[in-house]
């Protein structure tokens, strides 16, 4: 069977491919970005959904509109203006399959096959291949602990004045953890005025910050509708209702809005009611503390671990988010770290997986903090430590 040039060079993610490997109870697997089930409001949502199934089943089981169901628009609008200051009288939302239906939309209205997209390399894999799947060339952007190194991109618009896009996570950077600050944030504004791009800011993790202060989202900085703003309620209700939501001109979000109905016509309608009730019925930023409590004392189990059994390697305590990026001793490759790791029963993701290019190499590798018990942290890097006793090939290996 022949397949399309567009889907025909696509790898499959490496982190949704070590999801799918068959489950060994003894094996702990530190590459997820899965949320704690300790976390999933379940005992609330079975009140919310036999409540819908009982009174409301008609409209949940029907079909939607393609913007998204209008009470859950209007209550994560009034939500993101009054906690986050987002949005404007010339935005409009949209409700996706998740925040990565948002970079999917925006490369299908925006990008034509051959135009530039520039990203923080490394970056998430879901949002490189949704820019591969359209024929996108990608233009990596080294980080440089404060998130996308901000010289380097203005070097990068100047090179390829034919950048269309500048795709940045610059809040609890993944795979890195790193945060933009507000002086970056505002330079990157500049810079996509200056050469006309747009910005496609994603922002999953911005609830769950553990230490340190809150830095304003780029959108609230965007005075020409230029910035895309991609949120979701996977980090914060549960990742398997697949809900996200984008924020940006009303002109771009009808466009998107086309673009989606040719997709999925619309998100799962049922959990779209079920999570505005959620809303509405429960304190959500009492959740939410709860949510950040848990993560932040497995990642305080993590970095002590990490001391512990890896000294030798190098990290930075992210402020937030799910991931701890580790760059390992002495230059070893990442790719076979990972796999010399696996027949040690403990899963890590490479940080090749996250480069720009396809073909590169690095002596990183990412952790997930918020999944595994304490427990679990602690066995997993453990053994983690005992991999790098064995020297690695890695003189090409890129140190990121």
């Amino acid at each position: 069977m022949e397949f399309s040039r567009r889907i025909s060079s696509l790898r499959p993610s490496a982190i949704r491919e070590i999801l799918k490997a068959p489950s060994d109870p003894d094996t702990v697997s530190l590459a997820a970005g899965n949320p704690s089930p300790e976390t999933f409001p379940a005992a609330e949502m079975a009140l919310i959904a036999a409540d819908i199934f009982q009174n409301n089943a008609p409209a949940a089981l029907q079909y939607g509109v393609s913007e998204g169901y209008q009470p859950l628009r209007e209550r994560t609008r009034k939500r993101l203006a009054e906690k986050h200051g987002l949005g404007n009288e010339t935005d409009e939302l949209i409700i996706t399959s998740g925040g990565q239906q948002v970079a999917e939309l925006a490369a299908k209205t925006l990008l034509n096959e051959g135009d530039t997209v520039i990203c923080e390399d490394p970056s998430f894999i879901g949002a490189l291949n949704a820019f591969r799947s359209y024929g996108v060339k990608l233009v990596g952007v080294p980080c440089n602990g404060s998130g996308m190194d901000i010289d380097q991109l203005e070097n990068a618009l100047k090179k390829h004045p034919e950048a269309k896009m500048i795709y940045t996570i610059p809040t609890f950077q993944n795979p890195s953890g790193e945060v933009m600050p507000l002086a970056s944030r505002k330079r990157l504004l500049e810079l996509a005025a200056k050469h006309d791009v747009t910005v496609l800011e994603d922002d999953p993790y911005r609830e769950l910050r553990y230490s340190g202060e809150t830095v304003p989202a780029i959108k609230t900085l965007d005075t020409e509708g230029r910035v895309i703003y991609a949120g979701s309620f996977s980090k914060i209700i549960a990742p398997g209702i697949r809900l996200g939501f984008a924020l940006a001109p009303a002109p771009l979000i009808a466009k998107m809005t086309v673009g989606k109905q040719v997709s999925d016509v619309h998100s799962n309608l049922f959990f779209q009611i079920l999570v505005e009730q959620f809303m509405a019925r429960y304190d959500l930023e009492a959740h939410i503390a709860r949510c950040r409590e848990l993560y932040r004392a497995r990642l305080g189990v993590m970095d002590a671990a990490l001391k512990k059994h890896m000294p030798g390697a190098g990290w930075i305590v992210p402020e937030g988010g799910l991931f701890l990026w580790v760059k390992l001793p002495g230059g070893l490759d990442g790719t076979e770290f990972c796999r010399k790791a696996k027949e040690k029963k403990v899963m890590a993701v490479p940080g090749s997986a996250f480069l720009c290019d396809e073909n590169g190499v690095s002596n990183a590798i990412r952790l997930n903090f918020s999944l595994p018990s304490p427990e679990q942290i602690e066995i997993g890097i453990a053994r983690l430590g005992s991999v790098t006793l064995h020297p690695l090939a890695s003189a090409d290996t890129k140190e990121m």
